[in-house]
């Protein structure tokens, strides 16, 4: 049972965060900030100056793959070279390309024999991973390895593995990122959603409030939102044990029976209706937006007008500084939420008395 008391008392949130989870979370910035500075002296600029053929983003479990759908958006399909995802290194990689890649497994030799085999044949490789173990151990002296600078507990590591491939696909003028603001905002974000704020004037604990005891339909307005939806969804599930469903907004739509519970739920209708006599329990809608422009304000408009009681997550409306920004900031809110959430139900840390 969630005990929203909680969220409001500073002394019982920090018993409860054995883990010291809150405080790593609002260390995003610094993560940030440490994998440029990591990034700068090994010349990563210099060694990723010449566009590749093609972008290979490798993933394994963990954060990478969020990570992954994040930097693929953000390129989107105006993106003068391909981009692909694979959970392994293709065959076809050579000396035209560059690998990026992220894990926090050291010991992970599926990816040591993936980083092994793209070094071998030529193509330049980007690995944030700790600098121990088969993993570093594969690009030693053939790839560039960022290792964390920033001890953090397992899973944090999302500000970290964004960062550096951002770095690399500025270097590469794919896209233009200024990290030193992403870092300044989720700073910002952080000491907005600190412990001390109560609930009303602290986002990330009145997210937490509105997707408690709700089955939350994450629903992108944008192709980057949704990606941002993706890791909104393996935090709540990691830290506060809640399944969600993650979808662009026009594919929600060829969803008949979830979208006409979704309509159902946000137009006040149910308001004192009881989840125990819910079929699969209530739901909570929450747009995600992080675009701007006229395609963006339409796509806006058209769901609101479907689902006027929805929540609408847009940082563009409290902070300025383009897609990459927006999206950081709300992958971090999306973070706390849920570690506040956890908190607060139980399923994380210490007993909340």
């Amino acid at each position: 049972m969630l005990d929203d008391t909680l969220l409001d008392d500073p002394r019982r949130l920090a018993d409860a965060d054995t883990g010291g989870w809150l405080r790593a979370a609002a260390r995003a910035g610094a993560q940030v900030r440490s994998t440029a500075e990591a990034a700068a002296e090994q010349g990563v600029e210099r060694l990723f100056a010449e566009r590749p053929r093609a972008v290979v983003l490798v993933v394994r479990p963990g954060v990478g793959l969020a990570v992954a759908h994040l930097v693929a958006a953000l390129l989107g399909p105006a993106c003068p070279v391909p981009v692909v995802v694979s959970d392994d290194v293709p065959p076809w990689v050579g000396a035209l390309d560059v690998v990026l890649t992220h894990t926090e497994d050291p010991g992970d030799r599926e990816l040591a024999e993936s980083i092994d085999r793209a070094c071998r044949r030529g193509a330049r490789v980007l690995l944030t991973a700790p600098d121990e173990g088969p993993v570093a151990a594969s690009a030693a002296g053939k790839a560039v390895l960022l290792a964390p600078r920033i001890t953090m507990p397992p899973g944090f590591s999302y500000p970290r593995a964004l960062a550096a491939w951002l770095t690399v696909l500025k270097a590469l003028g794919l896209v233009k990122v200024d990290l030193d603001l992403i870092a300044d905002e989720l700073d910002r974000e952080a000491e907005r959603d600190h412990p001390m704020h109560e609930s009303f004037v602290n986002p990330a604990k009145s997210l937490a409030l509105r997707v408690a005891d709700r089955t939350p339909l994450l629903w992108g307005l944008d192709d980057v939102a949704t990606a941002v939806g993706v890791h909104g969804a393996n935090v709540l599930a990691g830290y506060a044990g809640i399944a969600s469903d993650v979808a662009g907004y026009p594919q929600a739509l060829t969803r008949p029976v979830l979208h006409r519970r979704a309509v159902q739920g946000t137009s006040g209708a149910d308001l004192f209706a009881d989840p125990d006599e819910e079929a699969g329990g209530l739901v909570r809608v929450l747009l995600l937006a992080v675009r701007q422009g006229p395609v963006a304000d339409a796509a806006r408009r058209a769901a609101e007008e479907t689902l006027p009681g929805a929540d609408v997550l847009e940082p563009a409306e409290e902070v300025t500084g383009g897609d990459a920004v927006c999206a950081a900031l709300l992958a971090l809110r999306f973070e706390l939420a849920a570690l506040y959430l956890g908190l607060a139900a139980g399923t994380l840390g210490g007993n909340p008395y």
